[in-house]
């Protein structure tokens, strides 16, 4: 990818490991006169749903489809994390477009984001998830390996109130939900030493349907604890089998 090409999908702000953009110029807010959020008011309560932060940690291929339905809801405030930047089977299984390969992905998310809501805030961090950094209240872990949710956890787990891990494997998906005590104590026993963990990563098999069904279930789960709705701890989706379970 050419210099030119890359300048034109990168903000104008110094592109350091972070940065807030809620006063660039691409932040222009909505009009007042028009209330896109009509249609899902009774469904997703707008005005808690902008009163917290969300994390969204790794974005790939499931992580990337959360990031543009948090901007579609109308979160306000949403911070990424990855280290990675697209290639070219992430436009396949991911929906990077042709002219992001090469960007950072947190970078190539933002700018889709900001395309569906132009009012918000987005905290990039090019970098992986690391102990030091803070989270928003809801976090969004979507990491392909066991080893690493385990670590997020550890340190995401007391500073957060709302926890939703997706996991993929081909056409199974696996949504794991977390807003209380009683999950709290739960979830770490879906941490299973990496050793057993069925042989390849989580999304080296994977297309963008399942990944955009997953994100979906992710949210769900968002709105349900938004709306203060008991959350489905443990949610599994077999999508060649039609089989669908709800622990």
């Amino acid at each position: 990818m050419t210099e030119q090409n890359t300048a034109a999908l990168l903000p104008s702000v110094s592109p350091t490991m972070k940065a807030w953009d809620g006063n660039s110029a691409d932040a222009k807010p909505s009009s007042p006169q028009t209330d896109r959020f009509g249609r899902q008011q009774s469904l997703v309560p707008q005005t808690r749903l902008q009163a917290i932060q969300a994390t969204v940690i790794g974005l790939g291929a499931i992580g990337r489809q959360v990031a543009l339905q948090l901007a579609a809801i109308g979160c306000r405030k949403v911070q990424l994390f990855d280290f990675d930047q697209v290639d070219h089977t992430n436009r396949t299984t991911q929906g990077y477009a042709f002219r992001e390969v090469g960007i950072a992905k947190v970078w190539a998310a933002r700018t889709q984001m900001l395309a569906i809501e132009p009012d918000m805030r987005i905290e990039v961090v090019e970098d992986r998830y690391r102990a030091k950094y803070h989270v928003g209240d809801a976090v969004f872990c979507c990491v392909d390996s066991i080893s690493a949710r385990a670590a997020i956890w550890r340190s995401a787990e007391p500073r957060c109130r709302f926890w939703a891990d997706g996991r993929m494997l081909g056409e199974t998906i696996r949504v794991l939900a977390v807003a209380d005590a009683s999950g709290r104590n739960r979830y770490p026993a879906t941490l299973f030493a990496q050793s057993e963990a069925q042989q390849g990563r989580c999304t080296s098999r994977s297309t963008i349907y399942a990944a955009g069904i997953a994100a979906g279930l992710m949210l769900h789960q968002l709105a349900r604890w938004l709306r203060d709705l008991p959350v489905d701890f443990d949610t599994t989706f077999n999508l060649l089998a039609g089989e669908y379970t709800v622990q």
